[in-house]
């Protein structure tokens, strides 16, 4: 048993708590990282207190002046977390208690722990969401100036994995961009659900003390307050939200992943990374393993089960708080991290990446990739498409057959199979000039590579500043 019974709730209990169920149910192991965002709030709430009578001036300063004590002890290391008080909430609030003495259990009036973790994680997130938005920034960045920088690269396009048509690697690159673009929208999105305060619900019904939770509000940057107490306190969707989020962010940041794993291998050859972006064999020495995209295509799984998890968590938990929501921090957090983690990597080696001009050229040039505009200009000289569709299928036979592509047979060779084709057929069979043709708002051509690349330029700029704050190398790490 522990040696007394907690001194935050344990008035109606006869006995002190089992030592294992203490532990079990306590959350400072791992909720002890929202010390910074539960001052925060406290601070705010002693002020929004103290204007509304409720605190003496002396008391708010009193409390006030205890918290930043405390978080420079905390800061400094200073602080040794009780499983006993279970949580960071009752951990500051004691030491606060030790400090300034009995004004400090003044601070939790008008409020309960089910109203102050919902904003703490509120706070968190919502600063983490700025953190995420502005690698997001980094990483789009990134792209975009690699793209422009290859905008007349050919590479082969695929289907199925399979050869298709000729594309730019500005192109590609600017796909993407598009990807990471529309995740950065679906985050700012989800910042707004998550700036609502809770504080002022109290334990589910708000108190009867004259709170004024707009000031509140305002103190901490928030929108408004939430509309309903009993939702206050209980919602988690904006978790979930968020966690969905990265759920489709990872499954980008996989995908990419794949791609780049294929490309650095000697089949493709395609591009180079940097030997700090990866790893060798501990028995093959000739092996340069590209360990960033794995790793990152394998936390995909990770996060997808921390969705799962926090749906699975709220899918029937009646109104208000519930214990189970102890249970929504850990997948967030780690969430959190995975996802920072993950973006960091990539904006960091995304601009290291070095083409393989000869060889993405020489795979493009191979499989037929200009099948497709030999179609297309039979079609122009008055071929109906699926006849013209049965005349290239019967040259791509006839390339295959002797070992050359569409470009490298002689035109009497191509006259075989339609005696529509010209001279000028060799124009549309380069490489340069399918991709040329193209010449259209989201096509491969390179001048609309560049046009694209610049209006991506201008969608950031006109981002909210949120996703353009400076992450410190500190806060990188």
């Amino acid at each position: 048993m522990t040696q007394h019974t907690n001194q935050s709730w344990g008035g109606r209990f006869s006995e002190p708590t089992d030592a294992f169920v203490a532990e079990f149910t306590a959350s400072i192991g791992f909720d002890q990282r929202l010390y910074h965002h539960d001052i925060r709030g406290s601070i705010a709430h002693a002020t929004m207190l103290a204007q509304v009578g409720v605190l003496k001036p002396e008391e708010r300063d009193a409390i006030i002046d205890g918290l930043h004590a405390i978080e420079a002890d905390i800061e400094r290391g200073e602080i040794e977390w009780s499983v006993e008080l279970e949580d960071i909430h009752m951990n500051i609030e004691a030491r606060l208690t030790e400090r300034i003495g009995p004004v400090g259990k003044k601070l939790h009036t008008g409020r309960s722990r089910n109203d102050q973790i919902a904003t703490d994680i509120r706070l968190y997130l919502r600063d983490e969401i700025d953190t995420i938005a502005a690698e997001l920034t980094r990483l789009r960045q990134g792209l975009i100036e690699l793209a422009d920088r290859e905008a007349e690269t050919i590479m082969p396009g695929f289907t199925h994995l399979q050869s298709a048509q000729p594309v730019t690697f500005g192109h590609h690159l600017l796909a993407w961009q598009e990807m990471i673009a529309r995740d950065q929208q679906r985050l700012l999105d989800c910042r707004a659900r998550v700036n609502i305060l809770p504080l002022g619900a109290a334990a589910l019904a708000g108190t009867s003390y004259p709170i004024d939770r707009h000031v509140t509000a305002e103190l901490l940057g928030f929108a408004r307050p939430a509309e309903n107490s009993l939702d206050a306190v209980s919602d988690r969707d904006f978790a979930i939200e968020f966690t969905a989020f990265a759920s489709l962010l990872l499954m980008h940041l996989s995908r990419m992943s794949e791609e780049l794993v294929l490309w650095t291998s000697a089949q493709f050859n395609f591009i180079e990374l940097p030997d700090r972006f990866c790893t060798g064999s501990s028995i093959m020495p000739q092996k340069k393993n590209p360990d960033v995209p794995e790793l990152v295509r394998g936390k995909t799984g990770r996060v997808y089960g921390h969705l799962m998890s926090l749906l699975t968590l709220m899918k029937s938990q009646p109104l208000a708080y519930n214990k189970d929501n102890q249970e929504d921090k850990e997948p967030l957090f780690d969430t959190v991290d995975t996802v920072r983690g993950c973006l960091r990597a990539f904006a960091d080696m995304i601009p290291a990446i070095e083409a393989r001009h000869d060889h993405m050229r020489e795979a493009a040039r191979r499989g037929f990739s200009t099948a497709t505009d030999l179609a297309d200009y039979l079609v122009r000289r008055g071929l109906a498409f699926r006849d013209a569709h049965e005349v290239v299928g019967h040259a791509v036979a006839f390339g295959i057959e002797q070992g050359r592509d569409l470009a490298e047979m002689s035109l009497e060779e191509l006259r075989r199979f339609s005696d529509t084709i010209g001279e000028d057929v060799f124009e549309v069979l380069t490489l340069e000039g399918s991709v040329a043709a193209r010449n259209h708002i989201g096509g491969t051509a390179p001048d609309q590579v560049r046009a694209s690349a610049q209006r991506a330029r201008d969608s950031i700029r006109a981002l909210p500043a949120h996703a353009h704050w400076h992450v410190s190398a500190e806060d990188a790490q």
